[in-house]
């Protein structure tokens, strides 16, 4: 007999129904994610209601459903039509509930299952948000975490990255643990036991219904965990979450992260679960994984689901690109809160680790991009501009043409344009609403508009958004946008896929024919195929097929996938291949692919090591007729198709071809026509959203392209776009203290230099606006018609550049030439193979410089784009109105300001002070600073400009493009010495400024932000560690508190103010180096006390297993962070016994010797603090 084939997709606003009936036929239905089914009254005739539209297509089955409380006694949904006692009125909205979950409701409208009746032989597939929206709104269940001892913070450092660069009042975070439980007992990378579990550390610390368990090293040796798990099964926990079978995968802190998610969300899926089964006892029950996998109620994991919904939609997009025979596609994903985008070829790519709300998982999901720009996206006027997101309205209170009170929203734009109607929504909606949030933000904006105009602006900006997230998945990976087919799904993807195929010169789309319900329809098309993983970890050899054997254990193979990178790295390329795969073909692959990512040939000194094997096994899977095309009318007019699951808006231009499934294929046919002018307001926001876009793709292609660690994964380098006069007008930040220098470098550089096109000119020198020496500088000039437009440029830093010690930070540096080789400025044709020869990593520089100009020549070619589409003079007026809107946000930030003053002192005693006065422009004076330091602490005059720009923006306290429009109102005043050392072309001559950068510059914004009173002293140092020996070099910056502020705590454990660079994890610094980490995590006590505390800093303790020279760069060990943080300390473990270090030396360590740095905690905001201020 056969069965009913239900498919579900629960997503953030809509719950999406399709089924097949056993005759063949599909039903479809959509209802809110609450579980209600919306509608308003059309008639009201003897207790029987008129619904706007059909409820469902059936002739009963919402009896026991009710309405304002009271049930519904007969029904005729496929009318439209429900009975039920009460008061009603005409146009009333009114909305019909179960109190069942949205997925249940939805198994009842495709059946025409009432509440009590028994369901109809079935099988169900559902994909859900559900844990997504518990991680998110932080509704999961508190976990019980044990870990190693030493490591119980770490959950809180994470990568002590701070998620905002300014800012000032941290936000909170969702609390996923309730305690955390250090266990002793340490097994090491080859799985030798170091020191024995102590089982008496698992005594029993109150009840709990989820708990989870991650030990270092346990991807690897896993017995001390698995005992432990052992022990807690055998005293009643029956949900346990253990890291090696969740994510068995190196790194600690991602793999603790996703092993407490799982055990946070385990009650929760298993409340949704249990409802499921509950409702439909009898029927068998598969769930989407994020993977695009179908797994069984019974071996599905919470973390599993949390991007479930949209690999339904990936699913159904790859089946129906194999059924038109299209090899490349970009799936597009517009919902109601946000939108997906994906590439396609074959077989959807992989990703195996993503950000979800507060954690970090470790688990195989389609490889997706989202960008918070859905049909629920806010139109807002925000600091001087028009905005469309990231903020949502979700589904409640929803767009402003839900009825509910919500914000003006993309969904309204689309109505007030005329680009879906009203009539044939899937639910009620108020195009007088809308009207009134239209003309509120006409209000705000303050000048006249022309409504229309507005609109149609505010959608384009709208679509930059999403035309960004596509160029992610493919320009970002080498691939074109123009030679793939555009899949436009979701309820208004199609409602904008011509408009960005036109914005990114796409000439194909395909519109599925359930275009709306995609996701849940790619449940149906969904294979049940396992996915199984192992991480290798070793060179590549040819053991390939003896790893395939042992991992697929006698099943069949569906495809191999292999990851791989360089020694030493953390990006791999992830490789498809047969199974009889050799390793030359697996090594001739690699070189491939790494060839088209970078540009460039593997590094012959880089070998390539193998970190893990993924088999996708054979499974079920649905194949759909092939889809055969019928050519038909070309477009003359913009053209609305909806019903009320999706809305298609067909542009002038695009060739018709109806398919005989359903689908609608459009080719462009058309001619590109001038578009009408825009509105200032919109036109000003478009380009800054461009000018944005050209430095972030910069930033991406530099990563990407770049060969060391430091550049590639502690993410230590920024992009920027200036003007014709050198002036930093949109830049993408990672490390602040790089933000004004750019500016000033170009100018430097520029001063009596003619640039010609095509020139590329690199440098470090202080002297041209250089910070310290590994912060390398490539400038580009952008040429128009033979004018100069702008320049862009970037700063990397290298992390090894021929200084006296590793790393090229000597703590004891006297001079500029002890601290590496000097660039001034110099053409990039002149840098030969052995420019780097007295590095001590000169391939690495060369391949990083390398990258750095690949970089800029994206963005020469960018911006010329933008010149050449619009114009060079039109492109110049809008580089200039970013620059004059934050200029204006600092005019009138100042007005009215009067004096203020701070100074503190470095550790010796050297002075840094300024006084901040308003004569006719704001002055900045650090007159009486020290003299000129003897060692390294010297700041440059670009770093002081860093530190000021910095400073203003989180004074400003307004989310602005970060340019040098904030100093237009500034003159910052300093004298020769510490802040303004006297530096020459001769290096010798030049006084030392590592030291100024990392250090110096912490403590020049703290006197800033104490002066303007915003915040007490932060831990005032980047506490620079290095290490290394004739065989390996390594360096970190480690983080420290942050200082509290007038109604918010410091931050515990993160970088402050200038840095913000990435820790390594512990495991990978133990794989690659010869170290063991004792204890990384939370210094508690070290914040200062009172009612808003100061952020507690850390402790990093590693234990050294050869003899290794130790440096240390530090500051505040003798001056505390005001007005009462803790300072740092720096020891050293010798011979049984602790021994102070000072906060700037260099020792030569043993075997066995342990270095612990405890870095400073953030000053308290006291009340006196304040008055004073």
């Amino acid at each position: 007999m056969a069965s009913w084939q239900i498919r579900i997709d629960v997503g953030g606003t809509f719950a999406d129904g399709w089924a097949l009936t056993p005759a063949g036929s599909q039903i479809r239905c959509k209802v809110l994610s609450s579980g209600a089914l919306r509608t308003s009254i059309v008639s009201i005739e003897d207790g029987w209601l008129g619904c706007d539209r059909p409820l469902s297509d059936h002739e009963q089955g919402l009896e026991g459903f009710s309405v304002a409380g009271v049930l519904i006694s007969e029904s005729v949904p496929n009318l439209g039509k429900i009975k039920v006692e009460g008061q009603f009125h005409l146009g009333q909205i009114i909305e019909l509930v179960s109190g069942e979950d949205a997925a249940v409701v939805a198994a009842r409208l495709l059946t025409g299952t009432a509440p009590g009746a028994d369901f109809p032989r079935a099988d169900l597939r559902v994909a859900t948000t559900r844990g997504t929206n518990a991680l998110l709104e932080g509704k999961g269940t508190p976990v019980d975490l044990y870990t190693s001892k030493g490591f119980e913070s770490l959950l809180e450092v994470r990568d002590q990255r701070r998620p905002d660069l300014f800012e000032l009042s941290p936000s909170l975070s969702v609390p996923v643990t309730k305690r955390v439980i250090g266990v002793t007992g340490r097994l090491d990378r080859k799985g030798r036991e170091l020191e024995p579990l102590d089982e008496s550390d698992l005594e029993a610390h109150g009840e709990t219904k989820a708990v989870a368990v991650a030990m270092i090293n346990s991807d690897v040796a896993p017995y001390h965990e698995k005992r432990v798990a052992e022990i807690l099964r055998d005293r009643g926990f029956a949900e346990v979450s253990v890291s090696h079978e969740i994510a068995p995968m190196i790194r600690l802190w991602p793999r603790m992260e996703t092993t407490v998610a799982n055990a946070y969300l385990t009650p929760v899926m298993g409340g949704f679960l249990s409802s499921l089964k509950n409702a439909l006892p009898e029927v068998p029950l598969s769930l989407m994984t994020s993977s695009g996998q179908l797994k069984s109620a019974e071996t599905f994991r919470p973390v599993d689901s949390l991007l479930s919904g949209p690999a339904g939609g990936i699913a159904g997009a790859v089946a129906l690109a194999r059924a038109c025979d299209l090899e490349q596609v970009l799936t597009f994903d517009m919902g109601g809160t946000s939108t997906d985008v994906a590439r396609i070829s074959g077989e959807p790519g992989y990703r195996y680790e993503q950000e979800i709300g507060p954690v970090k998982v470790l688990a195989p999901a389609v490889k997706i991009e989202t960008v918070a720009a859905g049909g629920g996206s806010i139109c807002q006027w925000k600091n001087g501009g028009l905005q469309v997101g990231p903020e949502s309205a979700g589904s409640s209170p929803g767009p402003a043409c839900y009825g509910c009170g919500g914000p003006l929203t993309v969904t309204d734009v689309n109505l007030l344009l005329g680009f879906m109607d009203e009539m044939r929504a899937d639910i009620p909606l108020d195009r007088t609403a809308a009207e009134t949030r239209l003309d509120e933000l006409i209000q705000e904006i303050g000048e006249e508009v022309n409504r229309e105009e507005l609109l149609d602006g505010l959608r384009k900006i709208a679509i930059g958004h999403m035309a960004e997230a596509l160029r992610q998945v493919s320009t970002r990976d080498g691939y074109d946008c123009r030679d793939h087919t555009l899949v436009a799904f979701g309820g208004a993807g199609p409602q904008h896929a011509c408009a960005l195929a036109s914005e990114l010169g796409m000439k194909k789309i395909l519109i599925p024919a359930d275009a709306g319900l995609l996701s849940a329809w790619g449940l149906h098309q969904a294979a049940d195929r396992e996915i199984k993983v192992k991480q290798v970890l070793k060179l590549l050899d040819d053991s390939i097929g003896e790893e395939l054997d042992q991992l697929r254990e006698g099943q069949r193979i569906h495809r191999s996938l292999f990851e791989l990178r360089l020694k030493g790295q953390d990006s791999s390329i992830e490789i498809e291949a047969g199974q009889g795969i050799s390793e030359v073909e697996l090594r001739e692959a690699f070189e491939t692919r790494y060839r088209e990512l970078y540009g460039d040939a593997r590094p012959v000194d880089r070998e390539i090591e193998w970190v893990a094997l993924r088999l996708e096994l054979v499974g079920r899977a649905t194949d759909l007729d092939y889809e055969y095309f019928e050519r038909g009318e070309l477009v003359e007019k913009l053209t609305l198709e909806q019903d009320g699951f999706s809305t298609l808006l067909l542009a002038k231009g695009w060739r018709i071809f109806r398919g005989t499934s359903g689908s609608i294929r459009l080719d462009w046919e058309g001619r590109n026509e001038l578009e009408g002018k825009a509105p200032a307001v919109v036109e000003a926001e478009l380009f800054r959203r461009r000018f944005e876009g050209v430095v972030e793709e910069m930033g991406e292609l530099l990563r990407r392209t770049a060969l060391s660690t430091n550049i590639k994964e502690r993410l230590d380098y920024s992009c920027a776009l200036l003007d014709a006069e050198g002036r930093l007008i949109v830049n993408a930040p990672h490390i602040p203290v790089h933000l004004g220098a750019l500016g000033l470098c170009v100018r430097k550089v520029s001063a009596g230099r003619t640039w010609e096109e095509g020139d590329t000119v690199v440098v470090n020198h202080p002297a041209y606006g250089g910070s310290h020496l590994p912060d390398v500088t490539v400038i580009s000039p952008v040429f128009v018609d033979n004018q100069l437009l702008g320049f862009v440029a970037n700063r990397a830093h290298h992390a090894e550049i021929g200084g006296k010690t590793p790393g090229s930070m000597p703590p004891d540096g006297g001079c500029l030439a002890e601290e590496g080789i000097v660039i001034p400025p110099t053409s990039i044709e002149s840098i030969g193979d052995d420019f780097f020869k007295d590095s001590r990593s000169p391939a690495d520089n060369l391949a990083d410089l390398k990258a750095q100009v690949v970089a800029n020549r994206y963005g020469v070619k960018a911006l010329r784009k933008l010149a050449g589409q619009s114009a060079m003079e039109v492109v110049a007026f809008h580089l200039r109105g970013v620059y004059e809107r934050s200029a204006i946000l600092l005019a009138r930030a100042i007005e009215g300001f009067g004096e203020t003053s701070a100074e503190d002192k470095m550790d010796d005693g050297s002075i840094i002070r300024v006084k901040i006065s308003k004569n006719e422009k704001l002055v900045v004076d650090f007159s009486g600073s020290a003299d000129v330091h003897p060692g390294n602490l010297n700041a440059t005059p670009a770093i002081v400009r860093s530190a000021v720009l910095y400073a203003l923006r989180l004074w400003v306290r307004t989310d602005v493009p970060l340019n040098e429009g904030l100093l237009d109102e500034v003159e910052i005043v300093t004298e020769s010495g510490i802040l303004d050392p006297p530096l020459t072309r001769d290096p010798k001559t030049c006084p030392a400024v590592v030291g100024g950068n990392v250090e110096t510059s912490q403590r020049v914004v703290d006197v800033l932000l104490e002066a303007l009173g915003l915040q007490a002293n932060g831990q005032g140092t980047m506490n620079n560690f290095l290490f290394g020996n004739e065989r390996f070099g390594f360096y970190e910056t480690i983080g420290g508190g942050a200082g509290a502020g007038p109604g918010w705590h410091g931050r515990s454990g993160c970088h402050v103010h200038m840095t913000n660079t990435a820790i390594t994890d512990i495991e990978i610094l133990e794989e690659r180096f010869p170290v063991r980490v004792r204890e990384f995590g939370i210094r508690r006590g070290s914040g200062g006390p009172g009612e808003w505390m100061g952020g507690d800093g850390l402790i990093r303790e590693i234990e050294f297993l050869e003899e290794t020279t130790v440096s240390l760069l530090t500051q505040r060990r003798e001056r505390i962070p005001r007005p009462n943080g803790v300072p740092g300390r720096n020891l050293l473990f010798r011979d049984g016994r602790w021994q102070e270090l000072k906060g700037t030396q260099k020792i030569v360590v043993k075997t066995g010797d342990r270095v612990r740095i405890e870095t400073p905690g953030g000053g308290a905001w006291l009340q006196e603090l304040q008055t004073s201020l």
